[in-house]
């Protein structure tokens, strides 16, 4: 996919209709030098980018939030586009010289709830079903949930200072190695099927890992067994003590069986509570999946998609299906977190009845053994055996529970090791291996052309904190000059669309870059041969006055900007 057009409007009115074309298209800020230090060179260059973004799928904060604060909002921005209702168009192609290719229409506007529109060839879609529409239109044989579209698209879109600092990490900082391993196997075409699977079971892991650091908030589970076993020795001392006493024997039988049943009391008690907090914790996790479920009335959308199957006839998938897969992954996620709900419930009730048994014979019992002469004489005694025994079956419940949470978590690592066993095969890492070596062949090759130096990827196979293995990969070079760091990402992106190309993996065949003054003249003349040479749009902003003289040409421009000429035009409003 090519970019077309980017066109700005404000009540059907035209504030910018900007044309791309093949090779470099450079968006420039023609600011005089002294007048960018006195007004910070805000004329709306990187915001090109971020809107080209936010047609793909991007938050509209990007827009109007300050990057460096991520709090601050530049009102007069916001308001803008708020209050002159201003909608935003790109227009995706399949070939930039075929007028008749097919092309992908999104619209966005920054309206809230029913005003907002976020449209896909000119149908309005959900901001869940606006993402996966996007994948099966842009990457039609990708099914899987992970790699999401947004994470394969990641590389291509370079704004943000962690994108213009990192060749692979081009995902937020909360990104686990899991994920960034599924997203390259995908990039570098390596079938993995069970990525899903894997994420899942990794999901449930720290599910559980949650739940038995709650168990062991207070103490270890040795640490509980250690107390428990001194509280045994303590309750086997209380009870020679109280054989001892002078009582009668219906006495010392009734109160063993107090003893007994407060020990039963505490113990079902316990068990109550930990299996709630099981039960709200499973509960918590499947209402958080299923506040992510689409609930979209098919009936209602049956004459529009109709009118959508008579009018483009390349449709092959119904909208329902798309909205039935994405249900189903996440209803068999939830039927996966929350199988165990049924029996905990009827547990639960089991033993509140058996608790509400035992409560009415204690306070019988309790009653009997109150009108004892010998009762007074015991008081202490009694009261600290129902304390060690309050504890003794407490703490045996929360061993219980941590044996049973490390019971899971066994399994589900077993289950782990089953995918990890196709996944570090030596089929697979030969797979792996290939792959890794056809890609490197483009970007050592981009890299030499550019710097005369070959860059490569490697991967390792690595065993994370949690004892997990995964493939990490990583760029060659690391200890860079920002400009250079800037030439080597450059190269990678260059060199995977030769790749996808090769392939025949779908991508973007567009690549968006922020500070391109920060490379040296000489690289971006190459980058400019490079990317019109191998049928690449490069989209660049750069300041006019650290253009190359060989670049500082209208033809490579595509829209240029100025604090008098700002991109928004909200002065001239």
């Amino acid at each position: 996919m090519f970019l077309r057009s980017l066109t700005i409007t404000s009540d059907d009115k035209v504030i910018r209709d900007i044309i791309f074309h093949n090779g470099l298209n450079l968006i420039i800020d023609e600011t005089p030098k002294s007048k960018q230090i006195a007004t910070g060179n805000n004329v709306g260059k990187t915001t090109v980018l971020k809107l080209i973004d936010f047609c793909l799928g991007s938050s509209p904060k990007n827009i109007y939030i300050d990057p460096e604060t991520k709090k601050d909002e530049y009102l007069l921005v916001k308001d803008f586009l708020i209050n002159k209702n201003v909608l935003i168009t790109l227009i995706l192609t399949t070939d930039l010289n075929d007028e008749t290719a097919n092309n992908i229409k999104i619209e966005r506007n920054f309206l809230p709830r029913t005003k907002h529109i976020r449209k896909i060839n000119g149908k309005n879609y959900t901001e869940d079903e606006f993402e996966l529409k996007l994948n099966e239109l842009i990457f039609p044989e990708h099914s899987s949930e992970k790699p999401t579209f947004r994470q394969i698209i990641s590389h291509n879109i370079r704004y943000k200072d962690e994108h213009l600092n990192n060749t692979l990490k081009t995902l937020d900082k909360f990104t686990s190695d899991v994920e960034y391993e599924a997203l390259y196997l995908y990039l570098f075409n390596c079938d993995y099927k069970d990525g899903n699977s894997k994420q899942a079971i990794l999901g449930k892991i720290n599910q559980e890992y949650t739940y038995k650091n709650r168990l062991e908030r207070e103490q270890t589970k040795t640490a509980y067994e250690s107390s428990l076993s001194l509280i045994e020795i303590e309750i086997e001392r209380l009870n020679r003590q109280k054989s001892k006493l002078n009582i009668n024997e219906n006495f010392e039988r009734d109160l063993a069986e107090l003893s007994q049943l407060k020990y039963e009391i505490n113990k079902s008690g316990s068990l109550i509570n930990k299996l709630k907090i099981r039960r709200d914790t499973i509960i918590e996790a499947g209402n958080e999946l299923s506040s992510d479920k689409t609930d979209i009335d098919i009936s209602q959308l049956q004459l529009i998609y109709k009118q959508a199957t008579d009018n483009i006839n390349t449709i092959q998938k119904s909208f329902s299906d798309l909205v039935n897969y994405h249900n189903r992954m996440l209803d068999e996620k939830i039927k996966f977190i929350t199988a165990e709900l049924p029996t905990l419930e009827k547990n639960i009730a089991e033993h509140n009845l058996a608790l509400r048994d035992l409560l009415a014979k204690e306070k019988e019992l309790t009653a009997l053994l109150a009108t004892s002469d010998t009762f007074e004489e015991l008081e202490n005694l009694i009261s600290e055996l129902n304390e060690n025994y309050r504890q003794k079956g407490e703490y045996e419940n929360i061993i219980k529970q941590i044996s049973e949470v490390e019971s899971s978590i066994k399994n589900y690592n077993i289950d782990l090791e089953l995918i990890d066993k196709q996944l570090f095969s030596e089929e697979f890492e030969q797979t792996v291996k290939n792959q890794v070596n056809k890609f490197n062949m483009y970007f050592s090759q981009i890299s030499n052309a550019l710097y005369g130096e070959k860059y490569a990827i490697k991967y390792d196979k690595v065993t994370n904190r949690k004892n997990q293995r995964l493939y990490k990969f990583s760029a060659f070079n690391t200890n860079l000059s920002s400009g250079k760091k800037q030439g080597e990402i450059s190269c990678f992106d260059i060199a995977y669309t030769l790749f996808a190309d090769s392939e025949e993996i779908p991508c973007l065949h567009f690549l968006l870059n922020d500070k391109k003054e920060l490379m040296h003249h000489n690289q971006l003349l190459k980058i400019s041969n490079l990317v019109i040479q191998h049928n690449i749009q490069f989209v660049a902003s750069i300041l006019k006055d650290k253009l190359p003289s060989e670049l500082n040409n209208p033809d490579y421009f595509t829209v240029i900007l100025s604090q008098e000429e700002k991109l928004f035009r909200i002065e001239n409003q």
